[in-house]
C-alpha cells in the first residue's frame, strides 16, 4: 500500500515538473525550470503541491516576480491536487506577492492602484521579444537548409508547418515559433512577419532578419547574465563557466564580479 502511494506522488512530481517546463520567464523566453529558478518541489501526503520560487537578486523586479510566480501556480494545479502553494523565497516584495496570491489576489490588487501596471499588456511587449527571438532561431535553421530571402519571405504559414522529413531541432524551433503566430502575427499568410503582424518583403527581409538577430542575442545575454546571478548568489554549479572549447562564458564572468563585489 504504502508503495503504491509513493508511485502514485512520484508520479504527480514528475507531472508538476513536467507542467513546470512550459513556464517561461517573460523576459528571457527560456523555461523557469532550465534557468534554475525552481528550487523545490514536494507533493505531500494530503496530495497538497508545494513550490520554492527564487530569483537571480534580491530586488528582481515585482512586475515579473509577480506573472511568474502566477504562472507557476496555474502550471502546478494538477489533477487531484488538493492545494497549490507557490512560495516566492529571497526576494524584497516576496512576502506581498505570497500573500497576495495565496488570496486570489491579482497584481493591481496586491500592490495597489499606485503601481499602475498593466500585466497583460507588458506581457504582450515581452511576447513580442520572444516571437522575434524564436523566429530569428528559425530563420537560420531554414538558411542552413538552402532557402534564401526571397523564399524565406513568400513563404507561408501552410508551407511552413507542411514542411517534412526535417530534424529534431528544426521541429522545435518550428513549434515554439508557431506557439506564438497566430498571437503576435495576425491573420496574415505569410510565415514570418514583424512583431507588428506586417509581411516582409524579399528587399527587407536581410534588414529584417538583423532586428531578429539583436533581439535573440539580447535575451540569450540577460540569460547568461541571470544564470550568472543566481549561481553566485546561491554558490552553485559553475558547469556553465566554459564553453566546449573550454573557454571562459558570460557566465564566468558574471559569477566572477558578482563574487568579487559581495561583502566579505
Amino acid at each position: 500500500m504504502m508503495a503504491c502511494m509513493r508511485s502514485d506522488s512520484d508520479r504527480r512530481l514528475r507531472e508538476v515538473w513536467a507542467r513546470l517546463a512550459l513556464v517561461t520567464d517573460p523576459e528571457l523566453d527560456e523555461p523557469v525550470t532550465e534557468l534554475g529558478f525552481v528550487d523545490k518541489v514536494e507533493v505531500d501526503e494530503a496530495e497538497a503541491v508545494h513550490v520554492h520560487f527564487r530569483l537571480p537578486t534580491y530586488w528582481c523586479a515585482a512586475n515579473f516576480a509577480f506573472l511568474m510566480v502566477d504562472d507557476i501556480r496555474k502550471a502546478a494545479s494538477v489533477a487531484r491536487a488538493t492545494r497549490v502553494h507557490v512560495r516566492l523565497d529571497d526576494h524584497m516584495h516576496g512576502e506581498v506577492i505570497n500573500q497576495g496570491l495565496a488570496a486570489g489576489a491579482d497584481f493591481k490588487a496586491t500592490f495597489g492602484e499606485a503601481e499602475g501596471q498593466d500585466l497583460e499588456a507588458l506581457r504582450l511587449v515581452f511576447r513580442k521579444k520572444a516571437f522575434a527571438s524564436r523566429q530569428h532561431k528559425l530563420i537560420e535553421l531554414l538558411l542552413d537548409l538552402g532557402l534564401d530571402d526571397e523564399r524565406l519571405a513568400a513563404m507561408t504559414t501552410s508551407e511552413l508547418t507542411g514542411m517534412t522529413d526535417l530534424a529534431l531541432p528544426f521541429r522545435h524551433a518550428r513549434s515554439r515559433y508557431l506557439k506564438l503566430r497566430p498571437i503576435i502575427g495576425g491573420g496574415a499568410p505569410n510565415a514570418f512577419v514583424t512583431e507588428s503582424g506586417l509581411p516582409v518583403t524579399a528587399a527587407h527581409f536581410a534588414a529584417h532578419r538583423s532586428r531578429l538577430r539583436s533581439t535573440d542575442l539580447n535575451l540569450a545575454s540577460n540569460g547568461a547574465l541571470c544564470r550568472g546571478l543566481l549561481a553566485a548568489r546561491y554558490d552553485e554549479d559553475d558547469s556553465l563557466d566554459r564553453d566546449h572549447l573550454g573557454q571562459p562564458t558570460l557566465h564566468h564572468f558574471v559569477r566572477r564580479a558578482a563574487c568579487q563585489a559581495a561583502p566579505r
